[in-house]
């Protein structure tokens, strides 16, 4: 990969996507979390949500270690996606397929995290595939709409083949572009 020893890592996307879990399967110690109550019940039904970040961390067997950092998902802290995306070589951004629009949803996040799209690595992962109307193709193609051209898998960051899948995806990305340079 390049020469530095730690990696930096996001994990976006809005909130319920699994961020925090997945984060948390693949961490080799327990996940730092900034979980509080979820006041915003009308986007999401669940009961905490990360209002500052998440961290974990996983050492490669090439000795390089990760740092995962996991974005919050409403808007309303959207001003930590800036901070966090200083210095991070790329994002697996998470989006899950059983909210009403989950394509539209990711359009924000896009829209931050912009400069890391284009000149770093990004890949989709899109949980709950069979909850939803929305196929793969529709992430794909709207993907295009915007330009981009982005590795999409269907995952359960429930499991932790899932999430290394995202992983390996990305780091392949990363490695190529320095390649490239």
């Amino acid at each position: 990969m390049n020469s530095q020893h730690e990696i930096k890592l996001l994990f976006a996307g809005p909130m319920g996507a699994g961020k925090t879990t997945a984060i948390s399967v693949i961490s080799d110690a327990p996940p730092v979390s900034t979980e509080a109550v979820n006041l915003d019940t009308a986007q999401h039904s669940k009961a905490s949500t990360t209002v500052g970040l998440d961290y974990g961390q996983a050492r490669l067997p090439s000795g390089e270690e990760l740092r995962l950092y996991g974005l919050p998902g409403q808007a309303r802290f959207d001003f930590m996606w800036q901070i966090l995306a200083e210095g991070a070589l790329g994002a697996v951004l998470l989006a899950d397929n059983s909210r009403p629009d989950p394509v539209a949803e990711l359009g924000p996040y896009l829209d931050k995290l912009d400069a890391l799209a284009r000149t770093s690595a990004i890949v989709l992962g899109i949980g709950r595939l069979d909850e939803g109307r929305h196929r793969i193709t529709d992430y794909t193609d709207w993907l295009e709409t915007q330009g981009l051209c982005l590795p999409v898998f269907a995952v359960d960051v429930r499991r932790r083949s899932d999430v290394l899948l995202l992983l390996d995806a990305l780091l392949q990305q990363i490695e190529t572009r320095e390649l490239l340079q």
